[in-house]
Order: structure tokens, then sequence, then C-alpha cells
């Protein structure tokens, strides 16, 4: 019986066949007094005061740990082990899923490579030259302050305790890792780019080392394209032309397989032949008006807290939006794991590749130098992605601190054009929610419950081109001619006092919660059908899927994900044809 966590490989789209999961139990101490590092910690004969299960955070069940207080600093240690074959004429990377928030590594007692900062990013290490045949000493060190106006932090809790729509933290290693044995000569990267009008696809591949590069495509088993080139180095560039169609939709991922070759190297993919753009006010989704129907994802889960328990969990959260009739979530202030996605693209479910950004002092310019590397890499870890139709860095800039300090509308320029120019073939949000400095799409939060108030609100933005962000923000100018997006609204709460089934607690939710199931559904339609109704609306989002701790405004509990009202209800308010639609 396999005991690693979440062994299956952690990124589908980037895979090889020599790799080790290295999830499972590992040394592990707390240093508050962030004096590990003096006290040589990282010495390969050090040993760690306790024990943690990775890729499970220390705030969580999981993890065995179980500390919910504020932790400056942690630690890592376990032994891997080499055969002198298996390190002959080969590289040995060391990567990691994600690590919040600043991490460290020595291999045998031997600092390797710069710390990565960043709680949300992938990273690796080419840990090569500091290994030996037999036992090796991995030790890790994370630095995490929460409360750092520097770190982004997400819905991470800056106080002791979660409140509001602040749940508890997360430090330290919180997803997969694993080492993969690659040649000497091997393909760093690849930007994979489909294009449906031309049927083809085009793949750009960074290299180490000199050979030839090859690509094979194939659809359930059947080779439909393939194209070589030989004695590349640095980069190198191959156009497939595909023998057969078969378009990503939504519902229907239908991907392609592709297989890459540099030297003996190779290195399994896959990806979806599909179109995003923008036509005036329209979302097109291969050239036809898709309204999107989203829902807001924290992606936080009781026992792992930011790291889902299984595989299964993150396909079951697929599975609640599509039975609530989305087609789509809004991934918020958080990025998922590729694991997610891929099953996304899978199930043709539209996603918005966002940050967690909150906790970032936006007001000063010099945080880029700790939010956009880690930004960046995930906009090139996830641009191959199908389903991730749009990029989001930062939502609700506003107002930081108890100084109220405004945003500085450069920091959010900068990382709108660097987000454009990494990937210039999705539409970039600059920040959800006022104030837009630069953007492809205009959105507004309005958490209003009356649903007549909420239906003059929409109204006022149509017919004076001025837009309330009823969240916090203010009025703005609106050039009532950009995409116009209602990226958050509802947010309702229920308490329901009989012995109903699904009985609810008082708990925190946006307003006034629905005192019975009647005027639940009530609202939600009144609130979704001004939207539906507006023929200048392209997309909402609703607040939100599950239920997160203390906040119980989810369509889904936070503990199994079960409906806590009528599904067929629900997907039929949120499946009606829209204005704006052909």
């Amino acid at each position: 019986m396999n005991t690693v966590p979440r062994a299956e490989h952690p990124n589908p789209q980037w895979e090889r066949e020599n790799w080790k999961n290295l999830n499972g139990e590992w040394q592990f101490e707390i240093d508050n007094a962030m004096s590990g590092e003096a006290r040589r910690l990282f010495a390969a004969d050090a040993v760690l005061a306790g024990r943690i299960t990775v890729p499970f955070c220390p705030e969580s069940a999981l993890s065995g740990v179980g500390n919910k207080d504020f932790m400056l600093a942690v630690w890592y240690k376990r032994v891997v082990t080499f055969t002198e074959q298996e390190l002959a004429g080969n590289r040995v990377l060391l990567h990691f899923g994600a690590a919040d928030f600043e991490t460290r590594l020595w291999v045998n007692g031997k600092r390797v490579g710069l710390p990565h900062v960043g709680g949300y990013g992938s990273f690796t290490y080419d840990v090569t030259e500091a290994l030996l045949a037999g036992e090796n000493d991995i030790t890790v060190e994370c630095l995490d302050d929460t409360r750092s106006p520097r770190q982004s932090g997400g819905k991470q809790s800056e106080r002791y305790g979660s409140y509001g729509c602040f749940y508890t933290r997360t430090t330290g290693i919180w997803q997969t890792v694993w080492v993969e044995l690659v040649p000497t000569t091997y393909i760093k990267y690849a930007q994979i780019l489909p294009d449906l009008e031309n049927l083809s696809v085009m793949i750009r591949a960074e290299l180490v080392g000199k050979g030839d590069l090859g690509a094979q495509v194939y659809y359930e088993g059947r080779l439909v394209g393939e194209a070589k080139k030989v004695n590349l180095c640095v980069t190198g560039g191959l156009e497939i032309k595909l023998s057969e169609k078969h378009v990503w939709e939504l519902g229907c991922g239908r991907l392609y397989d592709l297989v890459l070759t540099f030297g003996t190297d190779r290195v399994k993919s896959y990806f979806g032949l599909r179109s995003v753009a923008m036509e005036g006010r329209k979302f097109l989704l291969n050239g036809k008006s898709v309204f999107q129907r989203l829902v807001l994802d924290q992606g936080f889960y009781p026992d792992g807290i930011y790291t889902a328990p299984t595989e299964a969990a993150l396909i079951k959260d697929i599975e609640c939006g599509m039975a609530a009739g989305f087609n789509g979530a809004r991934l918020h202030e958080k990025v998922f794991e590729p694991r997610y996605l891929y099953h996304a693209d899978k199930m043709g479910y539209m996603v918005w590749g966002e940050y967690g950004n909150w906790g970032l002092d936006h007001s000063d310019i010099a945080n880029l130098a700790t939010f956009l590397p880690d930004w960046l890499s995930t906009v090139r870890r996830d641009c191959n992605h199908p389903a991730v139709i749009g990029w989001c860095p930062f939502n609700e800039t506003w107002d930081y601190g108890p100084q109220k300090k405004r945003q500085d509308n450069e920091l959010l320029r900068i990382v709108f054009e660097q987000t454009k120019l990494m990937d210039p073939t999705r539409p970039c949000i600059d920040t959800s929610g006022n104030y837009h400095v630069v953007t492809d799409i205009y959105d507004i939060h309005d958490y209003e419950q009356n649903v007549e108030t909420f239906a003059a609100h929409i109204h006022e933005t149509e017919v004076s081109g001025k837009t309330v962000d009823r969240n916090g923000g203010g009025r703005q100018e609106w050039d009532a001619v950009s995409p116009l997006f209602i990226s958050e609204y509802g947010g309702i709460g229920i308490h329901i006092v009989d012995d109903a089934p699904n009985k609810q607690s008082v708990s925190w939710s946006y307003g006034q919660s629905a005192k019975s199931y009647e005027e639940f559904y009530e609202r939600y339609r009144g609130l979704t059908y001004a939207i539906l109704d507006n023929p200048l609306i392209m997309g909402f989002c609703y607040t939100q899927l599950t239920d997160v701790e203390q906040e119980q405004n989810g369509l889904f509990t936070y503990a199994d994900r079960s409906p806590k009202f009528d599904m067929k209800i629900i997907s039929a308010i949120n499946r009606r044809k829209a204005a704006i639609e052909d």
C-alpha cells in the first residue's frame, strides 16, 4: 500500500518518467527566534525537534503538527538516497510546488542556490554538484511573516485567529516536493501555443545543451502531428500541423497529448485546441460569445488548509461548480496547484489565474521586488493550460493599513504590462474591483443584498458611465466601451432555525442572512437576473463555492462539500440566457 500523501505527479503538463515524490514524513522544527542558522540546523548531522507530513502546512491537521499560531521560521530535513548509476551522466533537479514565504536550501550542509521569495510560485534547484552517491541530507528553511507589508498572504489571517473573510494561515511547504533525474542535455521549459484557426500548434522551447528537438502530438493514441529540428541549443521552435481537429470547449476538454524529446530527454505534456479573445464588450471562446458564469473558489480545505487532502478533492470542487450551473471559477486570492488546473483542462472548466496579493502594501512600489517575480513565475508555469482564460494579479488594492494608503498606480501598471508581455494571448485585469489603472476588462464588486437596490446600481452604471464599487471602493469613470464584469456579488448567508436537514447557524456573511430557503432563492435569482439581463455585462462571479471556516456563505459545506441548497434551482438560475450572448 502506498503511504506517500499526494503521491500523484504534481504537474501532468511537464512529466518525466524518472522522478521521485518526496512527500511524507520529514523532520521539522519551529524557529520563532530565527536562530536556526546560528544553531547550524542545516548541518548534515543536525536533528530537528519534531516531525511533519509534507506537503501539508504545519497549521493543518494532516501535517501532524496542527500549530495555528504565528511561525516566523520553520525547518525541514530528510534523507534522500541516490546510487552512483543514477548520478552518472545526469543532472538532479529538486522541485518545490510551493512554499510560503522565503525558502532556503542546504544539501549535505552546503548552501545551494539563492533564496526563493514568494508563497505561490513553483521553483527548482539544480542540486547535482552538492550530491553524493548514497544518503544525502536535504534541509529547508522557510521564513514567513504574514504581517509584513512586503509579503503577500492572500486570505491568511494577520490576527491570531480567523475572522470575517480571513482564514487559517499557511506556513512553509504546502505543495509536493519531488526530484527529477534529467540528462545533461534536456528541455528546461516549453511554451505551447495552439492555433485553432490554422489547425496547428507552436512549441517554443528553452534548452540546456545541444541536440535535436522533436515533438509528437497524439489524440486518443493516434499520431496526429509531428515535427523535428536538428542541432539546436538555448532555444528552439517547432510548428506542428494537426491532421485532426478536436476543439476544447466548455464541458469537453478534448486534450491532445504531446511528447517532447531533446537528445535522450523525454517530456510528456498536453494541450487544448481553443482560442480566447475580447470583441467589444464580449468574451469570445473559439470565436463565439460566451457569458462567464463563474463562482468564487477560495481553495481552502478543513484538514489541509491550502492543500487538498487528495486529488479527488480537487476534482470534487470542479464537479460542485459544474453541478451548480457555473462554467468556471475565479481561483481567488491564491495560486492553485497545477493538478487542479489539469482537471479543469480535462473537464472543460474555465478559470481565472489569480494571486494571493492581500497583505502586500500596494502603496509602496518597492514591493514589486517580492511580488513580481513570483507572480510572473506562475504565469509562465500555467500559461499552457487551456482552462486558464485570463489573469488577475491583484484584488481590491485600495486603502492599505490603518492609514488607508492609496495604491501606487505605477505598481499596478508595471505588473499589468509585464503580465501581457509574458502572455499576450489572454485578457488581464489589473486589479479586481476599484481602482483600475490599465485593464482589458473593467470589473465591479457589489455585495448589496437588496435586489431592487442592486438592480439600480447596475442600471446606474449602464446610463451614467460611472461605477460604484460597493465593497469598499469609490466612484470611478468607465469608458462605456470596455467589457464590464460583475466579478464579485452575492455572498448570501442563511440562518435556518428549524429542524431542516441542512440546518445553519448564525455566522459571517455579506449583509443580512436569508431566514428561509425561499428567501435565499428569491434573492439569488433577483441578483443574478439583474446581471444577466444587462446587455453591457459579459460575466458574473458569485461569492462563493463553499463555506470557509467562519465565512458561511457558500453553496456547499466546508467539511465535505455537500450541497446546502437544491442545485437544480441554482443551476437553472445560473444557466439562464444572458442579454449579451449571441
